[in-house]
């Protein structure tokens, strides 16, 4: 039975001199020993989220509960949470040994248990050799492991990071993402991320909440997130894809097929299993991932587009295809497949049911 870390009943806040709530009756569950992000736009309210939880921000409306124990009235300092900021916000004057051993002796904690939580952490951490360097004679990357070891040194229940790999250079944040999610594995801890990263959040969460404007739009595994969008909002926010208007020409169960509007004189239908919400007649859009559409010879293609434009990002190609209505269409190759791709001209492409998504229009 899955076990609940911090539960969020109803939540909602508005700030002074603002209109709009920064968060609007959020309910959600966040589970023991789970990587958990919170993601959107700016000022779709997570970060207000994530300082709730650290008790930095009080909700208007509603409650937040620890371990099944309310935090209203429990200042900062007497929660079991600690927090990594975007700023490291390390001691200067302080090596990585004693900057990691602050909070257990603010704690009070024997000298032995805080110089094995050191050790543990200097270990865990990889900063072998550096425990009497200060911060300023470290790297990004080394900084921010110092201060992910003096927010895990006291053995928090929950560890609140606010995107904290946001100052770091692309090659560095993706080994720095990879460690996050080592670390979390290894300690057990319930990670609560904030980003507006997209890749970065589908690489190392267990769960999202995608956020918009204060509301939950839609909270589940990545594949989840990325395969089966709740809305258009979470289709256009998460990753890549290609938007087809079409009609809804008939209706199977909780699925239907669509006439696309996109083709010109050549008919093309498309089916897909979530249509519950669309009625015959009636105007969709459909979400098809690049990656799903391949190319296909003129008899069995399903659509016809004029190539446009090739981006090479070494690992595929980004074809750019524009169909009858001057529609683009985008189409990731696979490496293997772009050193035979269509440079111009008129180019077939075939789109597999399963791949197809369906949104009111």
């Amino acid at each position: 039975m899955t076990q609940i870390a911090i539960a969020i009943t109803g939540v909602s806040k508005t700030f002074s001199g603002t209109y709009h709530p920064a968060l609007d009756g959020v309910s959600l569950d966040i589970h023991k020993n789970e990587f958990f992000t919170l993601l959107g736009p700016s000022g779709c309210g997570k970060t207000t989220l994530l300082r709730m939880i650290g008790g930095f921000e009080s909700p208007d409306v509603g409650s937040i509960a620890l371990d099944g124990v309310d935090m209203g009235r429990t200042p900062p300092n007497q929660r079991p949470v600690n927090t990594v900021f975007q700023s490291y916000a390390l001691f200067p004057h302080m090596s990585v040994a004693q900057n990691i051993a602050f909070a257990p002796e603010m704690l009070g904690l024997p000298r032995d248990t805080i110089r094995t939580r050191v050790a543990e952490m200097i270990r865990l951490l990889r900063l072998e050799g550096l425990d009497e360097r200060r911060p300023a004679q470290l790297s990004g990357g080394q900084q921010q492991r110092v201060a992910l070891g003096r927010a895990l040194a006291p053995a928090p229940k929950v560890l609140l990071l606010d995107e904290p790999l946001s100052a770091l250079d692309l090659k560095l944040r993706k080994e720095m993402q990879i460690e996050l999610k080592r670390l979390q594995l290894a300690t057990g801890i319930t990670f609560v991320f904030v980003t507006h990263d997209q890749e970065e959040a589908l690489r190392m969460s267990d769960r999202i909440a995608v956020m918009r404007e204060g509301k939950l739009m839609q909270v589940g595994r990545s594949t989840d997130i990325y395969e089966r969008p709740a809305n258009l909002f979470v289709a256009e926010f998460i990753g890549d894809a290609n938007f087809l208007p079409a009609i809804c020409v008939q209706r199977t169960g909780a699925g239907g097929r669509f006439r696309l509007a996109c083709c010109g004189d050549h008919t093309v239908e498309l089916t897909t299993e979530d249509a519950s919400n669309i009625a015959i007649g009636a105007k969709a859009t459909l979400m098809v991932r690049p990656e799903r559409i391949s190319l296909a010879p003129r008899e069995s293609a399903q659509l016809f587009g004029e190539v446009s434009e090739t981006i090479y990002s070494g690992s595929d190609l980004l074809l750019h295809a524009r169909l009858a209505d001057e529609t683009l269409l985008r189409v990731h190759l696979s490496g293997a497949l772009g050193a035979t791709a269509p440079t111009a001209g008129s180019t077939g492409f075939a789109i597999p049911d399963e791949a197809v998504r369906a949104f009111a229009a």
